[in-house]
Parts: C-alpha cells; structure tokens; sequence
C-alpha cells in the first residue's frame, strides 16, 4: 500500500516535466524504495560480527578509473576478495569489524596495502586508493587509510591529474564556510567573482565568459536579458562540489574563455543516514528594524505566488491594443480588475529561517542494489538595502566632465524563499554498466517593495516613486545517465538531459506622486502624477525556457599499461525553445481633481473612480514593454588524444566542430516583429603539453580556439525601460559572435594531500568582443550592444593552499589558502563602429584584479571547524561609454566572512556564521555622479544539525 502511494504521489509531482519516457524510464527504479528501506531483502546472517567496504580504485597519474584491480582484506582467515568495476568502483561484503588492511593488485601497477580502514558492525565504510604504474619492479607500498582520504585532498588530486586547468571546491570546503548557495561557494575558486550576487566571472571577464552546467549538462536561464545562470537559485546543501574549467578541451562546450562551471550534486552515502538542520539568522539593517514590504499572497511563502497576481482576464483579448483598444466602460472593468497592491507598508523587519532534511543509502527492491538520496532545504529571509541613491549622469559644462541629473534617494526590502530539492538514483547492473537517474528542482522568490524620492531634469520637478516587485525563478533537471566498461580498454558513457526554466514577474506596480509646494514654499500633500504615461504602470512578465540534450562519449586505451594512450570521440545534440512574454500598461486620469488626486493609490484605485458611467481613467500599452521568442539548436561533435609522448610528457590535443542555429523574433508592442537568424558552422581546436617535472609537480601549456555568443536578449530588438529615469535597453539583431583565442600556461606544485601551490598565466586575443554601450543620446538615455573590432586580455594567477604545520607542529591544524587573480585588458572598436567610444580601455565586465584569502582551523580528530574569508574585486566597467560620457563603473568591495562548526556529540553539531563584516557598500559611478549606491548591512546566523546513520 505505502509503494502504491508512493508510485502515485511521484507520478503527480513528474506530470508537468516534458520528457516523459525519460522519466518513466527511471520510476520503475523508485516504487519499492521506501518499503524496500523498511524492509531489507534477507540475507545470510554472519556468525562473526561484520560491515562492508565501498570506494574507488584510481590511477594516481591521470585520476582514471582502474577496472579489473583484486581487492582483498589480509591478515585474517579466510579473507574476503573483490574485484573493480565500472567506474573503478568496487563492495567487499562480510568484513570483520575493526581495524582491517586490505591490499589492492594490478597488472602493471605497483600493489598497494592501505591500513587502518575501520570497519563498524552493520556499517560501510568508503574507501578509495590510488595506484602508481609499475615503471620498474618495486616493494608493495603501504599507505595509512587517513593518508588515502579527505575530501580537499580528493579535489586536488582530480585538479592535478586532469587534462586541462581546472580549480574545485568540495563539499567539505562548503560545510566550513557560511556559503547558502552555489552564488557564493563558487566565489572562493581561483579568479571568480560573482555580480548582483549571482552571476560568476571568471578570470575578471564578463559573464557572457562563463557558462554553467549542473552535472554535465547545460542549464537554461531563468533571466530574459541574458543567458547566464543565476546561481543563487542552487541551495548548497544540494552540492556536492563545483568544477571550474579554465581551458577549453574538445569534450568541453566551446562557448567560454573564461570558464566553464560544473554543479555535481549530491551522491548517495554508502550506508543509510538522515540528516536534518535548522538555523536563523540577523541582518543588522532589517532583523528587528522598520522595513519596506510588499504586500504578500498566500503563495509567496513557497515561492508560488506567481499565479495569485494574473494578468486582469478582461485585458487580455486586447493584447496590445493593435487590432482593438477597450471601451470607457471596458477600461473601467479592467482597472478595477488590477490587484489593488500600490504602496510598500513598514514592519519590523523577521530573523531569516532556514531548514534542510535529506536520506541516502542503498536499498535492494526486486533484488537490485539502487543508491539513493533524497534531499530538500529551505530558506526564508529578510534583506534591506539602505542608503539608497541613484542618479543619471550628462556631459558637463566642461568637457570631460560630468553632471547630476535625476537624483533619487531611498530605501528598499525584500523577502525571499529559495528552496530546492533533489532525488538521485544509481544502480550497478553487473561489474561494467552502472545507470544513474538525477532530478533537481530549485525554486525562489524575491518579493521587493522600494521607495524613493528625488528630481527628475525630464519634468522639472520633485517626485516620490513606490515600487512593488514580486520574482519568481524556477530550475528543474531531469538526466538519465549510463556509462558501461566495455573490456579494459573501452568505455562508453551517455546522458539524457530535460531541463527547463521559467521565471515570472507578474503584476510590478510603480506609481508616481508629485511633491509640490505652493506660493510661499510650503509643502503640498503628494499629488498623484496621473497626467503622465508614466503615472501608473502595471508591467506583467513572464519567460519559460526549455532544452533537450543528448550527448555521449567514447573511450579506448591504447599502449601499455606503463605508457597507455586515450583516444576519445563524442557527440552532442541540444535544442533549446524560449518564450519571453513582456507586456506593460499605464494608466492615466488627467481630468481627476487635485483633491482626490492626493489620497493614496489602494484609495484611487478602490472603485470609486471606475464607476458606470465614470470616464477618468486612460489605459494604453507602453512601448517599454515588449517580448521575443528563440529557438537554438546546436549539434557538435569532436576527437581528441591524449597520447604519452614520454613517461613524463603527456600532449592532449583535438578539435571540435560547432554547428549553431538561432532564430530570435522580436516582438515590440507597437510594430512588426524583427527577426535576427544567426548561423554559425566553427572548428575549435585545442592543444596541450602536461610535463610531470617530478612526481609531485607539474607544469601545462594550453593553446585553444572557443567562442562567444550574443545572448537572445541582445539580439532582440525591443525596448524595456523602468519607470521615471530608468536606463532603457535596446538589442541590436545585427551582432555577431565573437572568437576568442586563449594561449594558458601554469606550473602546479602537490606538496602534500590537501596541499598545492601554482603559478599560472593566460592570453586572450578577443575577435569582435560584444560589448554593453551606454549610448549618449538626447532626452532618453540608451543602452546596447555593440560589436567592437577587437581586445586582448593578459593576466597571471596565484594560489596557494598549505598547513602551516610546516611552521611549528602546534599549528598543524591551521590551513592558509589563498588566490589572486591580476588582469589586464584593452578593447578596440576600430574606425566602423559609428560611435564615439574610449578605445583602450578595459574591456566590459574586466576587473583588474581579484583576490580571495582565507585561513582555516580542522581540530585533529574532531569535526570542530573555524574559517575566515576574505575576497575583493577590483574596479571594473558595467557598461561603455559613448562620447561625451564616461563609462559606468561599479566600484571595488570587499567582503570578510567567518564561519564556526562545533561538534556537540551523538551526531549533533553547532554552527556559527557571520557574512559581510566589512558591510562596504554597492557602489556604480559615471565620472563624477554616484549611479546607484547602497548597504546591505552585516548578517549572523546560527544553526544546529543532526545526522545518524539507520
């Protein structure tokens, strides 16, 4: 009965996903599970007290799995012996309990024992080992078990033995920092830096540089101005750890330059454990404090609200109004219709909440081990930004400099719910195939009140402007993965990936009162501006995104054991289809007296006003709204070897071939679509020499071709602009993608596990950058996006990961870590552009530097933890300037975090984190005039976890 509502409940929650056979494929694995946990398939009990050991066997030079190794308990009777399969992976059952070696053998490798592996009764312990090609004939080593684990160690170790430059971060370096989502883990990797929060860079470079992808497959965009990923959206309870690729190889996607970063979610654990924590938190600017709201729905708290502020059903036949505009009497009913939400109230400000549960293990149903986690979080909280001033700059009186115009100053609040789900699935069908099923879903919410007040040039006078905002984000991945052993030699592994995004805004309201004064400079009470097309606006957004991809992989080794050669091949197949709805509506009533003008926006639009037979409100579509469609399909292929030229010298090399077709149709509210159609057929190829200077350094060069696309927004062409003084943003059909050449070289020093110190540098000649231009136009300001004729981009890289038991031994337990990242780079848009733009300057998005620091304290033999963090960015350009303007500058900050975990006992533990200590603001700047300015105060949080194994 528990299986057959178990089977329903799941069908229900997968109807809406698209890939239906996909999913149906992986049920089947998921209907006894629960009954299957309760219940475990009988098995022989042992007559001595026994547990079981999981792990990996490996190649310590490339970090690729070793299949077919013996692995055997020794030093007891009748030892127990199993053998690696796919993946390396191996399960020897019915182990003595308490301290066991077990010896691992391979052909061509040097056997190894690994002692001290502690076996509990009824529990599995993991344990991987590495093996060292057997060059000549050499004594079996023996290694501790302690010396074979750690997390860091494990990333380190996969960093040093892949093809190209990467940098990881793992779950351990997660659980010690006060991160709370992928946004802010992944900003403590070599040279990333994250922007509004959520959108990485890497190497300084914009993040039209960066892509994205969760276990392998690339992630749709819930945002309809870029393609980027907001990766805030991932709560890092569901991460296991984060790859950052810096240098293309031909089994990468070739759109990025500056990374590509790879979500792994979580794994199932080897034996069955929950785990559950809650926590709180403070911000100093909003917990406790008076705060903007919004206005909520009952929905709002599960980030579902979305459907509770529809579009008015009466407006919707009229659309645009291009074929028919409503009648008085319509546009009464429609005003009424609108959610009567206008104006942000004051509460005091509610400590943020956070909870997450999540069970693992493996499980038999119909006699089958399957691996599975299921994990869900949680998070509630409260954010202010104080101090708020925005501003727009005009060319000065005198040339090269800048003046003031419309100055707004205020405050805002939001309230956000992110939470994020997880069922992973795994099975081993013999010793050579192993089938995985990993579904994520992540779901947020911000809903944002602000208001401010200020002078707008454009109507010569003094305004107040409350704004109501409510977002809602959604991600979902289904992928159905196979890899299959076939011999020793060959190895095939596919993937089928369902994603989808969406992202509604649904109902933004922004009104607008004017501050007069009468004759004798008294203030007049607020006065609605109901003259002005920008009065009253209601603007209802809406984008669903959805991608299919298909992609799989071959592998033979050739050569001998002491000199073995890959060859590699595969292919990928990607449709993606986005819908991007932005329509906007004013409302005007310029015959409404002044009296009945200065009550309050929920009094204005009551009804009173809307009455039949009434004829003061106007509603009209503005031309700041706007929507498109894209279709992108992309097929690629690609070869590569990595062939020992020396026991020493490893060259990696291939090419890929990218086959792009993207059609975007603008659709402006007032006019005929626009259709930009790019198409693209490229070969990028790539070259790389990794020389092992000793066994524990290692030294690569890189060379490479990849590429950048312009993003379905930029190739838009419509305009979206934001109420009284809003930048508006214009797409230009016409851009062109750009190619970027990289030439990398770094040098990598392994001086323990856990322990690294490298040295790198990289070139990037830029081909036809597309660059976001502050265009300097009459009346209102513009901004796009152009194509300049070229850039380069040179930087070096630093990191340093060591203990500084080196030092003294009672300093054993401390680790200092730490990267820099330094920059340089010069755009040139050429004599064509047809603009006036500063030549040699930095390019878009470049920071000039970008460093992350960092000491932690690990208590031998103890879970106690302590961590200090440190990153800043340097000053980098948001958006080009256009003659006589500058360029838009968002300035440096810097931020310092610290985080504690304190084991209490009985699998209970404390935390302890505090975040923007420094609290340095937000700052943006166009020559001499502030644009945007603002706080978001210092955040505490405190929290308590349990896990126990079942």
């Amino acid at each position: 009965m528990a299986v057959t509502r178990t089977a329903a409940t799941m069908t229900r929650l997968l109807r809406p996903i698209p890939a239906r056979g996909l999913v149906a494929a992986a049920i089947a694995l998921v209907l006894a599970l629960p009954a299957a946990a309760q219940e475990p398939a009988p098995r022989q009990t042992p007559t001595t007290r026994t547990g079981r050991i999981v792990g990996r066997v490996l190649d310590g030079e490339t970090g690729n799995p070793v299949v077919g190794a013996i692995i055997e308990a020794v030093g007891i009777t009748a030892p127990p012996r199993t053998t690696s399969g796919i993946n390396g992976r191996y399960s020897m059952d019915v182990v003595p309990a308490g301290p066991v070696s077990i010896r691992v053998r391979m052909i061509g490798y040097t056997p190894k024992v690994v002692t001290g592996v502690a076996v509990e009764e009824g529990r599995v312990v993991e344990q991987d080992v590495t093996l060292t090609a057997q060059v000549v004939e050499l004594e079996e080593l023996t290694v501790t078990a302690a010396a074979e684990r750690g997390t860091v160690a494990r990333a380190l170790d996969e960093q040093r033995t892949a093809l190209g430059v990467t940098n990881a971060i793992t779950t351990e370096q997660i659980a010690r920092s006060p991160d709370g989502d992928a946004a802010q883990a992944v900003q403590r990797v070599s040279g990333v830096s994250v922007q509004d929060g959520r959108y990485v860079m890497v190497r300084g470079l914009g993040e039209r540089y960066t892509q994205t992808s969760l276990n392998g497959a690339r992630i749709p965009s819930p945002e309809p101005d870029r393609k980027v990923v907001p990766l805030d959206i991932f709560p890092a309870g569901l991460i296991s750890g984060v790859t950052t690729s810096k240098t293309f190889t031909p089994d990468l996607p070739g759109d990025f330059s500056g990374a590509q970063v790879d979500i792994q979610t979580r794994e199932f654990p080897a034996s069955t454990r929950f785990n559950l924590s809650l926590g709180g938190g403070y911000n100093s600017v909003s917990t406790g404090d008076p705060t903007l709201v919004a206005p909520r729905e009952s929905g709002d708290l599960l980030a579902l609200g979305a459907s509770e502020r529809p579009i008015p059903s009466a407006l919707v036949p009229f659309g645009n109004f291009q074929t028919s505009a409503p009648t008085q009497e319509e546009t009464n009913a429609i005003v009424n219709d609108f959610r009567n939400a206008w104006q942000p109230a004051r509460n005091t400000g509610a400590p943020g909440t956070s909870f997450a549960a999540s069970l693992g293990g493996t499980a038999t149903p119909f006699g089958q081990g399957v691996g599975y986690l299921a994990s869900l979080s949680y998070g509630l909280g409260w954010d202010a930004k104080v101090g708020q001033r925005r501003a727009q700059a005009i060319a000065g009186s005198t040339p090269g400099t800048t003046e003031e115009s419309d100055h707004f100053t205020g405050s805002s609040g939001t309230a956000s719910v992110l939470w994020g789900g997880l069922l992973n699935l795994s099975t081993f069908l013999g010793t050579g195939t192993r089938l995985a099923f990993n579904n994520t879903l992540n779901r947020g919410s911000d809903n944002e009140a602000r208001l401010e007040s200020g002078f707008s040039e454009e109507f010569a006078g003094d305004f107040q402007i409350q704004r109501l905002a409510y977002i809602e984000r959604s991600i979902r991945s289904n992928q159905l993965i196979g890899e299959h052993q076939l011999g020793d030699r060959h190895r095939l592994d596919w993937a089928l990936t369902s994603a989808g995004v969406t992202r509604d805004e649904p109902d933004r309201s922004e009104i607008v009162y004017a501050l007069n004064v009468d004759g004798e400079g008294n203030p007049l009470p607020p006065a609605w501006f109901s003259a002005s097309s920008q009065g009253a606006v209601r603007t209802f957004s809406a984008l669903d995104e959805s991608s299919f991809e298909g992609a799989a992989n071959y592998r033979i080794v050739l050569g001998s054991s002491t000199s073995p050669h890959q060859l590699r091949m595969g292919a990928l197949y990607r449709t993606t289809d986005r819908d991007a709805d932005n329509t906007a509506y004013s409302i005007t009533a310029t015959t409404l007296p002044v009296a009945d003008r200065q009550l309050g926006p929920e009094q204005i639009f009551d009804g009173r006003y809307a009455q039949p037979g009434d004829a003061f409100f106007r509603l009209v579509p503005l031309g700041q709204g706007g929507s498109y469609t894209a279709e992108d399909r992309l097929l690629a292929g690609y070869a590569m070897v990595d062939y020992a030229l020396t026991d020493r010298l490893r060259f990696v090399g291939g090419a890929r071939i990218e086959q792009s077709d993207v059609t975007v149709t603008a659709e402006p509210t007032i006019g005929d679509p626009v259709v930009a159609d790019p198409s693209y057929t490229d070969v990028l190829p790539s070259a790389a020499l990794n020389y092992q200077l000793t066994d524990n350094q290692v030294l690569r060069v890189a060379a490479s071709q990849t590429l950048a696309r312009p993003e379905y927004r930029e190739l838009a062409n419509v305009t979206y602009r934001d109420v009284l003084g809003g930048d508006a943003i214009l797409g230009n059909a016409s851009l062109q993608r750009t190619l970027i050449q990289n030439i990398d070289v770094r040098w990598e020093w392994y001086l323990q596990p856990g322990e690294v110190i490298s040295v790198g540098v990289f070139a990037k000649h830029f081909d036809q950058p597309i660059e976001r231009v502050y265009l300097a136009t009459s009346g209102t300001r513009l901004i796009s996006f152009l194509n300049a004729e070229s850039a380069r981009n040179l930087g070096l890289e630093l990191e340093v990961r060591r203990s500084l038991g080196w030092l003294a031994a009672p300093l054993a337990g401390f680790t200092a870590f730490g990267n820099v990242t330094l920059m340089d780079s010069k755009v040139n848009f050429g004599e064509g552009s047809g603009v006036e733009i500063e030549d040699d300057r930095a390019m878009v998005g470049q920071s000039p530097y970008v460093v992350n620091l960092g000491l932690s304290y690990s208590a031998p033999g103890s879970d106690l933890s302590a961590t200090a963090l440190f990153n800043v960015q340097g000053r980098r350009i948001a958006s080009a300037g256009e003659s006589p303007l500058p360029s838009v500058y968002e300035e440096a900050r810097g931020v310092l975090d610290l985080s504690l975990r304190v084991p209490i006992g009985n699998g209970v533990a404390l935390k302890a984190d505090a975040r923007n200590l420094l609290d340095e603001p937000y700052e943006y700047t166009q020559g001499s005039v502030v644009r945007d300015y603002w706080r978001v105060g210092r955040s505490f949080g405190v929290g308590i976890s349990w896990g126990a194994g079942l």
